[in-house]
Formats: structure tokens, sequence, C-alpha cells
């Protein structure tokens, strides 16, 4: 293989197979001689990879663990399985798949040939996935579109639906992509408005990037609003103050009877750490601006035993919940309210 480049990249792909190579089997794949695989390792590393030679008569070429990360090379099997999991993930705000995860899809979505996106696209709509929190559902190409418009700070358009149903026209700079873990939130700075914003992802529709490009602009420090020239930020904390505006804060304290290390595995980060009571169990007090609803299924998940002493609206919500809960495991036809409906009309409930 008289062409360099081409035979680096084979040797490249062969490398990042996990085994060892022999330089013989290397030279007798590619068709060149030992002298020019050990070059060829050579230019590799100068380009970062880190290749580790072995000596000896059964010795030969491995990649291991660098200081940085070099470019992988995938074949068709490999991308196609790395988009589809990356798709499922940020598509329903998964904890732990953040905004570089986001990133990563956005690259790869780029470089993949038209045959690979097909496949991705019929894996994913082939597949039913389970879904967290309101369940509410995004197209990761919204994701990646957000994505490389922020990191290339390229203007948006998009339309949008508020919480109320009113529906606009947008046009923002975007500056970080935020997962609650529940729900995506775009943070960008609003250019009609001229203000800062935060966007629900999954009520925002058809965007564009304009091909306009934007100086980033510091992030307030003081939440909604404000002068954009008062100092840098944080979008997640930005996110926060911004929700803490918008929402009622819940103010919690719960009792789990289950260690402090238990808890905090299952419980989201933003809801808090618990601290150990001395006594086996676990207290959390902490703050949040989520639902109630969504807060008592959370707390349900974390699969021990549980007391909410605060606030009234979280009890109120878990004796709700509770009720009806317990109304489910009732056998039908033994005062099961879901058999009502199917009875004739002597046993049927009175009709208001």
């Amino acid at each position: 293989m008289s062409d360099t480049p081409a035979r680096l990249l084979k040797l490249l792909s062969f490398l990042q197979t996990p085994r060892e190579w022999p330089g013989g089997e290397l030279a007798e794949r590619l068709d060149v001689s030992p002298r020019t695989i050990r070059r060829d390792v050579d230019r590799l590393r100068d380009l970062g990879y880190p290749v580790e030679a072995s000596r000896g008569s059964v010795g030969g070429y491995r990649l291991v663990a660098g200081a940085a990360m070099p470019p992988l090379l995938l074949d068709d099997e490999e991308a196609v399985a790395i988009a589809v999991g990356l798709r499922a993930g940020a598509g329903h705000a998964i904890e732990g798949v953040d905004e570089a995860s986001v990133r990563a899809l956005a690259k790869l979505e780029q470089v993949l040939p038209s045959r690979l996106r097909h496949r991705v696209s019929a894996l994913q709509n082939a597949t039913v996935p389970l879904t967290r929190g309101d369940g509410a559902t995004i197209d990761p190409r919204t994701l990646t579109t957000l994505a490389s418009a922020s990191t290339g700070r390229e203007r948006l358009r998009f339309a949008y639906r508020s919480g109320d149903g009113t529906r606009t026209k947008r046009q923002v700079e975007p500056y970080r992509l935020v997962s609650t873990g529940q729900r995506w939130y775009l943070v960008a700075y609003d250019v009609d408005r001229e203000d800062w914003r935060t966007f629900r992802v999954d009520r925002v529709g058809e965007p564009y990037a304009t091909g306009a490009r934007f100086a980033p602009r510091p992030l307030p420090v003081d939440g909604v609003g404000g002068d954009a020239r008062s100092g840098g930020g944080d979008a997640a904390r930005f996110l926060a103050r911004s929700m803490r505006r918008m929402q009622p804060e819940l103010r919690l304290d719960v009792w789990f009877g289950a260690p402090a290390e238990f808890v905090a595995a299952r419980l989201p980060a933003h809801l808090g750490a618990p601290e150990p009571d001395g006594e086996g169990g676990c207290r959390l007090r902490s703050s949040c601006t989520d639902s109630p609803e969504w807060v008592a299924l959370r707390l349900a998940l974390v699969d021990c035993e549980f007391s909410v002493r605060g606030p009234s609206q979280l009890v109120a919500h878990l004796e709700s919940l509770g009720a009806r809960l317990s109304r489910a495991a009732l056998p039908l036809g033994q005062g099961h309210p879901a058999a009502a409906p199917h009875q004739g009309p002597e046993q049927g409930p009175e009709q208001g």
C-alpha cells in the first residue's frame, strides 16, 4: 500500500483493536516492509497516538492510554451503536447525559454517511425507550442543532411554545445547554427582546442555524435579565435562579430509613445530599423548584422507607398518591373503583 495517509489510517484501525499486533503481521496485512511499519508507528506517535512497542520474537505494537484523547476511527457498526446510544440518552434528558454528550453526538452525526444515518434513524424509531420524569421527549436532531450552534457561536432561529400555549418566533445567541435530569434547557440571549432567556428544549420547534456569527456575551450573575456586562456566570446556576423566579420553591425535609450513601446514589444530584442521622438512616434538607408530583415519584424510587416532614404540598400529594396506589391493589369486583363502570345500573354509583 503506497498511499501513506491511507496506510496510516488502516494501521490505526488495526491498532485500535484491543490486542497486540506483531510487526510482521501488520507488514503483511498492509503489504509493506517491517521498516515501513516502524516509520508509520513513529508518525502516529508524532500525531499524539500512544503506540507502545514490545521487544522480542513475539513483540509487537498496541495502543495504550495516553495523556490526551486522540481521534478515534470507528467502523460502521461501532458508529451506529454510539449514535443510537447517545440519541436515546439525549432525547430523554437522562441524568449523566449532559452537554458534552450532546456535542459528541453532534460531531458524530455531522460526519455519518447517509447510509449510516438511515440505520441510526431506523433503529431509534423501532425502539421504545423507558421515559423518566414527566416523559417529555426531544428529537435528538433538535439537541444537536442547538449544541452545534452554541459551540460554533452561530445565531439560531426557532419556533417556541410557552407554558400557556403561546407560540412565538425567536432569534437567539445560544450560550449553553443544561440538563436537569428531568428536562433539557437552552440558556441564550434573545436578540429581539435584548435580554437573557431560558427555553425548555421540548418546546423548541424547527430550529436552524442562520449562519450569522456572534461574539459571546458574559452571562449575568443576578439571574434573569440584568446587565450582560455585569460579569460572568454559570449556565446551571443561571437556570436555577431563573426557575426559582418562575416556580414556587419546595423546601424539602425528608427522613430515609437507609444509609446516606444508599440514598444519595438513587436521588438526582440537584435535590441535594442527605446527611446521616446517626441511627442508620439519613435526612435530606434542601430546596428545589421541581413539581411535587415529580419529587414524590423520585422519593418513591429510592426504594426504602421514608417520611416527608415538609413541605405541606408534597405531603398532600403523597397522601393522594398513596390512596390511589392502595386502591390499585384491590381486586376487581371487591370495592375497586375501576370495576364500577363495568357493572349494571343497579350496582353502579349514583349519577350526579
